[in-house]
């Protein structure tokens, strides 16, 4: 039986528009290759979002490698900026062009690739489930997650599981991921009493406070990292009054920070922290300050063990690289993922996703399917 076309499937994936939150084809057209391949295929969609589950071999098998992925892709951008059809796949110079070549259809065609090309080897207490979600770039609250619910209500499961995010900065194999910083955005809003700048003892100018508050978030150090994460980030992403007038002190003020953190912090530990400081301004000045958080994720780690082993040496044997185990970059949908089986991501050189003109090495994709190929036969052997 001919080996499945990891590039041609990737071209056909990168042809289909799927920007967030439209499916585009992109999710038909794996389940249907899926199907044909002999796999129980589900459609979990919620929410607007078009999910997909496969499976083949038994449901609850002893061993049961599970893959994610998604398919959603950002915007294009300016068109006009784009020296090729963002949507036409198009190949020259060794690689294919197109939204989402790196970020991640190439990635998802290798594993389906892969697996079909696996999935008659299967021992009888193995099965291989795929889940792609189109909701990797938008808010995530109905792509994986509600892959992951709809498995528990199913009987479901994964004993474990590879995320094919790029993960590699500059070559092939360098690096995989074994967890993944938390991520977090405090938006603070100042009230004071507004008023002419000429009389500033008749007002309560809230922009002051506000600053003296960001002022001191940004100059504290969190930590100096730990055994697995570096040092975990503040950073103030905006202060605004909206205030037109120059002689004319604002009634409020807002501000924005967004926080990576390591695994020496939790989000509600992070909150804790913040609206003590918030409330020492407020003693201090008399300008009330309010809070909102919204948590992205929580930092996460598989520790290095039997599964980053398996990965690396995969990873090694068909590149000639051992990869470095990171938890650097921002969050991806391992962060769900890790609430249900051990997780780790490898995948392509990221270099030019999200970028004008994104493009993958048609080499890439070859050898990356032959890395996750390996990995599901010895994940069996």
């Amino acid at each position: 039986m001919p080996e499945t076309d990891a590039v041609a499937l990737t071209k056909a994936l990168i042809r289909c528009p799927s920007v967030t939150p439209e499916e585009g084809g992109a999710l038909v057209l794996l389940e249907a290759l899926l199907s044909e391949a002999g796999f129980s295929c589900i459609r979990v969609d919620r929410g607007g979002v078009a999910n997909l589950f496969a499976r083949i071999g038994p449901r609850g098998a002893a061993r049961t490698l599970g893959f994610n992925g998604h398919t959603d892709v950002v915007p294009v951008g300016d068109g006009a900026a784009w020296s090729v059809d963002p949507f036409g796949a198009e190949e020259k110079d060794g690689q294919v062009w197109g939204r989402g070549a790196t970020d991640m259809k190439s990635g998802v065609a290798a594993w389906v690739a892969a697996a079909i090309d696996a999935a008659g080897d299967l021992p009888e207490d193995g099965a291989l489930i795929v889940t792609v979600t189109g909701d990797e770039e938008g808010d995530a609250t109905d792509g994986t997650a509600a892959l992951l619910d709809w498995m528990v209500e199913h009987g479901e499961a994964m004993s474990a599981c590879i995320v094919g995010e790029p993960t590699c900065p500059d070559r092939m194999g360098e690096m995989m991921k074994i967890g993944r910083r938390g991520s977090m955005t405090a938006f603070f809003t100042a009230r004071g009493v507004q008023g002419h700048s000429a009389y500033p003892h008749r007002a309560k100018n809230p922009v002051p406070a506000l600053a003296r508050l960001m002022a001191r978030l940004d100059a504290h150090v969190l930590d100096e990292g730990t055994a697995h994460f570096d040092a975990s980030t503040l950073a103030v992403t905006t202060i605004d009054t909206g205030n037109p007038a120059t002689n004319v002190i604002p009634a409020e003020c807002r501000a924005t920070v967004n926080i990576r953190f390591n695994d020496a912090h939790s989000s509600d530990g992070l909150t804790a922290w913040l609206q003590d400081e918030a409330a020492k301004i407020e003693a201090e000045t008399g300008i009330a300050v309010t809070m909102n958080v919204k948590v992205s994720g929580e930092s996460f780690l598989t520790p290095p063990g039997p599964l980053s082993d398996l990965v690396a040496a995969a990873v090694a044997a068909e590149t000639g690289v051992t990869p470095v185990l990171s938890t650097s970059g921002g969050t991806s949908d391992a962060r769900f993922v890790k609430s249900h089986c051990p997780v780790v991501e490898f995948g392509l050189v990221g270099k030019t996703m999200h970028q004008v003109d994104e493009r993958v090495e048609l080499a890439q994709i070859a050898q990356l399917k032959r890395i996750y190929g390996r990995i599901i036969r010895d994940y069996f052997g």
